[in-house]
């Protein structure tokens, strides 16, 4: 049985060639996952996002066919899904993953882009579903950049994540934000991004980690609160800022607020939990520039404290941590060679980073394992990573 962590480019075109027939005319591509270094709830508060691309892939191999059926296949995941070029796609539960990919082709026909023919695909990954490193964007955004290339359609990169986010919005039904496909159709290895996440704009940052590597720690819990609490953490954050505006500060959003303005206005916010919520915003937003600074600065250690820092003002502040996450920073805090750690993304599960020496990534994964598991009774998933590239042709 081939296993997620085995898959190659060959393995790849060796199965394509295995269902569809000789080796002539294949095109590979690849998708990195991501992980946001810091910079959480604030995308929505007018705030910035530092994240990176990640070397684990997944990987897409494509070519036309001489009629015009188009055929999906995933190594992992049973079933073969046929349709057209004529085929006017919609949602359809049955459909399974082939929705990601039709979400892609029904943005490009939109754009007025045609198939003259259509194609063969398979598709493989070694990145971790539902593990909190935005999956299903590596696949939208690796997808679109395979059939652009393929097709002659030259789609720019920044317009690659748009149509990933397009694609959640009209065709899956999820309000997504940006951050997950700019970072994957834009990364670069040993670089993040400060992305602004209301303009969509970004600038590179050198991201030279020497002898120090992020470890991912999934929770492998379900996020059943994410949503709900996702929502009501959005109207806290409004209404903190209407209170605001009311009271004479000019700003169009939170992240506006310097920690020294917030510190002088602040005391205008009588409710407590809309102030920490406030306060969140505004320190979060100050630790992403910062934590820029740090990398330019190749300060690790700075980096790794405002790491910490970022996870207490999610667990204290903004409250959308929980027993899993809490309890893989905390313990990851104690081990040797571990110089920051904090929860990533919408929190209530999902995952958690670390900044470890390398020399001590496996003996970290191995005791973090072990002290997570005896506290909350399940096994974790952890593996060690770099920055990756975004999406490219093999």
């Amino acid at each position: 049985m081939i296993e997620k962590t085995t898959v190659t480019p060959e393995l790849l075109k060796e199965n394509f060639i295995k269902l569809y027939g000789n080796g002539d005319g294949i095109r590979m591509f690849k998708s990195p996952a991501r992980i946001n270094i810091i910079g959480e709830h604030i995308d929505y508060n007018g705030g910035k996002v530092f994240p990176t691309a990640i070397d684990k892939y997944l990987y897409c191999a494509i070519r036309k066919r001489q009629d015009n059926k188009i055929v999906y296949n995933d190594l992992f995941f049973p079933g073969t899904f046929e349709f057209t070029t004529d085929t006017e796609f919609k949602f359809d539960k049955a459909n399974d993953y082939a929705n990601f990919l039709n979400g892609i082709l029904s943005c490009m026909k939109k754009r007025g882009l045609s198939f003259d023919k259509g194609f063969d695909c398979l598709i493989a990954s070694n990145v971790p579903s539902a593990g909190g490193i935005s999956s299903s964007s590596a696949l939208e955004c690796g997808f679109a950049w395979a059939v652009s290339e393929t097709y002659g359609f030259n789609i720019s990169r920044k317009d690659i994540a748009l149509m990933g986010q397009q694609s959640e919005h009209e065709f899956m039904n999820v309000n997504c934000g940006i951050m997950d496909q700019y970072i994957i159709a834009t990364g670069k290895a040993n670089t993040a991004e400060v992305l602004d996440c209301a303009k969509v704009e970004h600038e590179y940052v050198p991201l030279e980690l020497g002898d120090y590597r992020f470890v991912v720690m999934n929770t492998k819990k379900q996020r059943k609160l994410a949503d709900s609490k996702y929502n009501e953490r959005r109207a806290q954050c409004e209404e903190g800022l209407k209170i605001l505006q009311e009271n004479g500060v000019n700003i169009p959003d939170l992240c506006s607020l310097s920690v020294e303005q917030f510190e002088e206005v602040g005391n205008c916010i009588s409710d407590d939990v809309i102030y920490r919520r406030v306060r969140h915003c505004v320190t979060e937003m100050d630790r992403v520039l910062k934590a820029v600074e740090a990398l330019k600065a190749n300060n690790l250690i700075e980096l790794g404290q405002l790491l910490y820092g970022s996870h207490n003002s999610l667990k204290n502040d903004y409250e959308v941590t929980g027993l899993e996450l809490d309890t893989l920073v905390e313990v990851a805090s104690k081990q040797k060679g571990c110089i920051g750690a904090r929860m990533t993304g919408a929190g209530f599960g999902g995952c958690a980073i670390a900044l470890v020496h390398k020399d001590h990534v496996d003996k970290f994964i191995d005791k973090v394992g072990k002290a997570y598991k005896k506290v909350v009774g399940y096994e974790g998933g952890f593996f060690g990573c770099s920055s990756g590239d975004g999406v490219s042709e093999i």
